[in-house]
């Protein structure tokens, strides 16, 4: 008695569940397809028909097809394509372009749907020959082999909406659709748009391919309700136009090259199974015009780039994912880069590509590594840490130097973001007290009843200063802690006028110090140290995060932010308590209680709501 290892029926079940993140992911693999075979137009037309769900009629779509102007496929290639696992760029020396795996026709098919029919032509779609698969007939145990390929016409309605079709080219249909979560076509189109942008800007915005979305009323074809829409390149680096994003940067890119035209891009040599292969990453940063706009990441444009954030890899010119590994999830602001890596086919194994296409497993996860405690707090070099993966045959070895490289350059560009919302509105907003209730001037009055009560302190001499020279040293000092010159006269000016005592900046300090305090013009000017970790875990999270982007947030992400800002508190309070703890007994534990006490004693009065 014989018996298959894997029964058909059983394995292309499984096969329905393979991973597929949504349907635009599955229609992306037969967008492959068509643009691997030479198509310059492609189209998605999704039919739709009036059906009851209950006892309401409602619009659904019925079926869905991708079209395409390529080489076509004769009647064996075209009996392959349909195969598990088959296809003509299995061997290592044709894998040159996005095709590799041969699972992308039918797996891609059977993810959303119970039936794909293909026809292909390579002398007009009236010699078009066609096959299917359907599953209904797989189950049943009636199909067990892909169909011999044979002339059959093309149905009507696709010829009447479809614009593409030449003298050759491939028509996949989906029908029996019953795994796809989007319902309505316009539901499809809104949300592959991006994605289908996105994943083949390159070819778009060179002109090697367009892309065409329609949907259209199955019953009635060239009725009013005919949507068709072109796909636009989406750049997460935001340095392509013109593209999808919204006015005013849909002509003009929204970033600039981060370093310069000529040093933005740098190349990486992998040696890999006895070849050097070439890696690009490219690095890019918002203009500093996209930030000054009032609350910038809720305007549409901002919205766009939220939709943009991570890591964009890229495989023969087509994007596989947008990688989060590098993200800081609870910052709005990460929206503000771009980076990019490219790759050729042959680092497949070693990027870890899946055979969906989605995702490059290997490099997500070095990425995610802890450098510090590979490097076991900089005791061993990367390069001792790579002999070491190397030796264990970890084949994700050659991935760590481009993770580290990628980690080191975005500290830089947070860097300069920050810096960036430091010289625009928000900024000003901060630092300069705009109401008179504000922490500042509570402070004072606060500071001026202590005053009167008999309390000094060092900077009150300075209060007898002409008001010029007042706002002379306080500007001065401004300007060398890294305060924009216009900002820094600004909030000086602000100070002396207004008679506040308390003046706030924000610097990169030099010290393991949250923050300083110097008596300059009759004011305590206050730095925040924005290198210390109580910065992000706590200012940063409340002030930048909520206040730029207020109008764009959900409520869940508000909570996230103030649990990380109580989580902040705690460990700032829980640092004091273990430095207390450490001080010897005697004179020097006593002043630590007493500094204590008496900084409690003058929080409690300036806290204190009146």
């Amino acid at each position: 008695m014989s018996a298959d290892i894997v029964p058909v029926h059983l394995a292309v079940k499984a096969m329905r569940d393979n991973g597929y993140k949504n349907a635009a992911h599955a229609l992306a693999e037969l967008m492959d397809n068509a643009i691997q075979a030479g198509a310059t137009r492609v189209e998605l037309l999704c039919g739709e028909q009036q059906v009851f769900v209950g006892t309401q009629r409602r619009t659904r779509i019925s079926e869905i097809a991708v079209l395409d102007n390529g080489k076509g496929m004769d009647a064996e290639v075209l009996q392959m394509a349909l195969q598990f696992g088959n296809g003509t760029h299995l061997k290592q020396s044709e894998q040159m372009g996005m095709g590799k795996f041969g699972m992308g026709l039918p797996a891609s098919s059977i993810s959303q749907c119970r039936r794909v029919d293909v026809w292909s032509w390579t002398d007009g779609p009236d010699n078009a020959l066609h096959t299917y698969l359907d599953l209904g007939d797989i189950e049943a145990g009636t199909l067990k082999t892909v169909p011999d390929p044979a002339k059959k016409p093309i149905p009507d309605v696709w010829r009447k909406v479809g614009k593409n079709f030449g003298k050759t080219g491939t028509l996949v249909l989906w029908s029996q659709i019953d795994r796809c979560l989007w319902k309505t076509a316009k539901t499809l189109m809104d949300n592959s748009e991006l994605l289908i942008g996105r994943m083949y800007r390159k070819f778009l915005h060179e002109n090697k391919a367009s892309i065409r979305l329609v949907g259209f009323d199955y019953d009635r074809p060239q009725s009013a309700n005919f949507i068709e829409r072109s796909a636009l390149p989406n750049d997460p680096g935001y340095l392509m136009a013109p593209s999808s994003t919204p006015a005013p940067y849909n002509d003009t890119p929204m970033f600039n090259p981060w370093g310069g035209e000529d040093l933005f891009e740098t190349t990486e040599t992998i040696r890999f199974r006895g070849a050097d292969h070439v890696v690009k990453v490219r690095f890019s940063l918002a203009k500093e015009e996209a930030r000054k706009t009032q609350q910038a990441g809720a305007l549409p444009y901002g919205k766009h780039a939220r939709q943009n954030v991570g890591v964009s890899i890229v495989r023969a010119d087509r994007e596989l994912d947008l990688d989060q590994s590098f993200v800081i999830q609870y910052d709005p602001r990460e929206r503000w880069w771009g980076v990019e890596v490219q790759f050729p086919p042959a680092l497949d194994e070693l990027f870890g590509v899946t055979n969906n296409k989605q995702q490059a497993r290997n490099f997500s996860e070095i990425a995610q590594m802890d450098v510090a405690s590979l490097t076991d707090g900089g005791k061993k070099t990367l390069a001792q840490v790579r002999e070491e993966l190397d030796s264990d045959d970890d084949p994700r070895a050659p991935l760590l130097s481009l993770a580290t490289l990628i980690d080191s350059r975005l500290s830089h560009l947070r860097r300069t973001i920050e810096a960036q919302t430091k010289n625009t509105r928000g900024g000003k907003k901060r630092y300069i007290p705009a109401d008179p209730d504000s922490p500042e001037q509570e402070a004072t009055e606060k500071t001026k009843e202590r005053q009167t009560e008999g309390h000094r302190g060092q900077s009150d001499a300075g209060e007898k200063l002409p008001p010029q020279q007042k706002q002379t040293e306080i500007e001065s000092t401004l300007v060398n802690q890294g305060v924009p010159e216009q900002l820094a006269h600004e909030l000086a000016a602000n100070t002396v006028k207004d008679s506040l005592k308390y003046v706030f900046v924000e610097a990169a300090i030099d010290s393991p110090a949250f923050f300083s305090v110097q008596p300059k013009g009759g004011a305590l000017i206050i730095t925040l140290n924005t290198t210390h970790p109580a910065y992000p875990r706590l200012v940063d999270v409340l002030e930048n995060g909520i206040e730029e982007e207020s109008a764009d947030i959900s409520p869940e992400e508000v909570a996230a932010r103030l649990n990380r800002a109580l989580d902040g508190l705690k460990l700032l309070l829980m640092a004091w308590a273990r430095y207390e703890d450490e001080q010897t007994d005697g004179p020097l534990r006593q002043r630590a209680q007493d500094a204590r006490l008496d900084w409690g004693r003058i929080a409690r009065r300036f806290l204190q709501e009146d």
